[in-house]
């Protein structure tokens, strides 16, 4: 019996070597994602803007990672809703520098947290970024309950967002 447990403790010290230079071969790699965002659209293969918050009309946004280092590797774009993965869309990268992007069309009423995950070979994170999609007067209805928890302000003395002001 001691025996097993012996080959046991052996193979847990290999199994911890072997993760240890899996982890070093990938920082020796160098492998990194220089930029990254959400944005409404890519033109050139570059992205137009950036998304932090997305509201209605619109209905899709991109994710855009610019990767260094990683040629020959699969990266992998992994959205996630509320914390729950939804989707994966792998890379095969094909370069030194490469530029790649995934979109995401939202479901109705899939208002909230979103996120993408850019994962290695291995599953292992190498940048996250988060936004919100959010219905058009959220951000209104947010700002008038910050405003009111100091003061008691009603929602119809709120300053206009919109518009020019004759005041």
């Amino acid at each position: 019996m001691w025996y097993r447990a012996r080959i046991y403790c052996l193979l847990a010290s290999l199994m911890v070597i072997s993760a240890q230079v899996g982890a070093e071969e990938a920082l020796v790699a160098g492998g990194e994602v220089a930029r990254a965002s959400f944005t409404t659209r890519i033109a050139n293969r570059e992205p137009t803007d950036r998304v932090l918050v997305l509201n209605p009309p619109a209905t899709e946004v991109y994710f855009f990672t610019d990767l260094r280092n990683l040629e020959g590797h699969t990266v992998t774009h992994r959205w996630e809703y509320q914390g729950r993965a939804v989707s994966n869309v792998p890379f095969v990268v094909g370069g030194n520098r490469w530029r790649v992007f995934s979109k995401k069309v939202f479901p109705p009423d899939s208002f909230g947290e979103w996120s993408v995950t850019v994962l290695d070979d291995n599953g292992l994170p190498l940048y996250v970024e988060l936004f919100r999609y959010e219905p058009v007067d959220a951000g209104r209805a947010n700002l008038q309950k910050d405003l009111s928890e100091g003061e008691d302000i009603p929602a119809q003395d709120m300053p206009s967002t919109a518009g020019d002001s004759s005041e």
